[in-house]
């Protein structure tokens, strides 16, 4: 497993996993595992309650306990690169929208119908209030 896009797609199924069975990620990964992959994987666990916040208020209407596993998986580890870049070890971070891009193609395989657009709606919302908070306040007098 070599290409970031499929080590980003194993990191979310053991993320998925954790969560719904409680088990330990160490024996969810799958054998060839790499190291980008277990570390994506640990440090959405680790930053698991910020980054459920942050769906949480993009997502109206919604509570994070409503959200389906596996698209909830799927945007912490979206949400990790691009609120937490350096939160995992690696090559340079990917760009928040390569972020988003990667989640709603794995929404689209993996998810039902709606999940892509409701994916791209919660990240695109999330890189929005990220850059809104990164601007410079502009003097008015």
């Amino acid at each position: 497993m070599s290409r970031r896009t499929d080590q980003r797609r194993a990191a979310a199924f053991a993320l998925y996993q954790h969560d719904v069975t409680s088990r330990e990620l160490d024996d969810l990964f799958e054998r060839d595992a790499s190291e980008f992959t277990r570390a994506l994987a640990y440090a959405s666990s680790d930053y698991a309650a910020d980054l459920d916040g942050v769906i949480e208020r993009h997502a109206k209407g919604w509570t994070i306990d409503r959200i389906a596993p596996l698209e909830k998986a799927i945007m912490r580890i979206a949400l990790l690169e691009m609120i937490h870049p350096d939160a995992v070890p690696g090559d340079t971070p990917i760009p928040a929208e390569g972020a988003i891009d990667e989640a709603v193609e794995i929404a689209k395989e993996f998810c039902g119908a709606d999940a892509p657009g409701f994916v791209n709606g919660i990240l695109a919302a999330a890189l929005r209030e990220q850059r809104a908070a990164a601007k410079p306040a502009v003097d008015a007098g």
